[in-house]
């Protein structure tokens, strides 16, 4: 399910909601291809795994949630966007946004050049935008954009086009900055979250590509998420092993398709169109039926399923949520299922 439920057994990273990272887009602006759109989703409204609580509040104040931007392909960050979240206990949320460049773009922290301040969170449907310096700033609840077939998957990739995520929501940055920002003009990108309640900030989830860490489980997948991509050789061997059980590719081969798969970067040149996998991510990109055909070595090509119709012909794109008030459990009729299914390559 692209990089929903991270967690143990389809739970949530550190137990918490408000860390796990989902899915990351990057596509030209509209009509304005001088500047571009970075969207990290994180926190799903709809629980999995009753053991992985959720929460009202949209992003955990003791987390941060960073872009990270490789421009010289080694991929090491040489830029990243940094996102701070204050505490609901004392109203409505609001976010800093802030810049870092160098070794501390590589590093963990949440100090940088201030781009946006005091930028209101939406909760509602209206979605509320902070603009400075060139810079378009949303954060809040908003409609899920991913569209997966999940019990076709769990019935041995048995598609009906039963989309699990249509009336789903998650909770959106999404930022449009002017190419320049970026770097040169073809970059690496990949998000992150980190927990800093105990005084030292810790990754808890990281990701770029879909769907990457149904290769992974137990500690080879808290190795992964607690990662960097410029580390990632290190899993092809485990990736190859998955191909080669669910996609029956012989091992040369599954080694050499684990190796497009990582490091887990999403290639992005601002000057082309994107489109997945070649270049970034669209909201409408069927990033499902690309992850399938690599994963079944070209059995399986699609899962039914098309994009969401709820998207926004303008920032920030994304739909308004379908729930304003989330519940503490909102558990899934298939919740069972999955968990049972959370040790099968493929199975989301």
């Amino acid at each position: 399910m692209s990089h929903h439920y991270s967690g143990p057994d389809f739970g949530f990273p550190h137990g918490d909601a408000r860390l796990d990272l989902t899915d990351l887009y990057a596509f030209p602006k509209p009509s304005e291809a001088h500047k571009s759109i970075l969207i990290m989703n994180v926190h799903p409204s709809a629980v999995v795994n009753p053991r992985g609580p959720t929460t009202r509040e949209p992003f955990a104040p003791a987390a941060s949630y960073e872009f990270k931007i490789d421009t010289n392909g080694d991929a090491v960050a040489d830029i990243a966007y940094r996102v701070r979240f204050s505490s609901s206990e004392v109203g409505a949320q609001t976010a800093i946004l802030r810049r870092v460049e160098g070794a501390e773009a590589a590093g963990t922290g949440d100090g940088g050049q201030v781009i946006i301040e005091a930028a209101p969170v939406s909760t509602g449907r209206d979605a509320r935008v902070t603009e400075a310096g060139g810079y378009r700033f949303f954060a809040g609840w908003r409609s899920d954009p991913f569209f997966f077939d999940t019990r076709g998957a769990l019935d041995d990739l048995q598609f009906t086009g039963d989309d699990f995520f249509i009336d789903k929501d998650v909770c959106s940055i999404v930022l449009e900055m002017p190419n320049s920002a970026l770097g040169p003009k073809r970059v690496g990108l990949w998000a992150r979250t980190l927990h800093g309640a105990g005084g030292v900030w810790v990754q808890a989830d990281r990701g770029a590509l879909p769907a990457q860490a149904v290769f992974l489980v137990g500690s080879e997948r808290e190795a992964y998420l607690a990662g960097e991509p410029a580390n990632d050789a290190r899993f092809i061997a485990v990736f190859a092993h998955a191909l080669e059980h669910a996609g029956g590719y012989a091992p040369e081969e599954a080694r050499r398709v684990a190796g497009t798969l990582l490091p887990d970067m999403l290639t992005y040149d601002p000057t082309r169109p994107a489109s997945f996998p070649s270049n970034g991510r669209t909201l409408t990109d069927d990033a499902a039926d690309a992850f399938l055909a690599v994963l079944t070595n070209g059995k399986v090509t699609g899962d039914k399923v098309g994009p969401h119709i709820d998207l926004l012909a303008e920032f920030p794109y994304l739909g308004p949520p379908h729930n304003i008030s989330v519940p503490s459990h909102a558990t899934s009729p298939i919740a069972t299922e999955l968990c049972k299914a959370s040790r099968r390559p493929g199975s989301s």
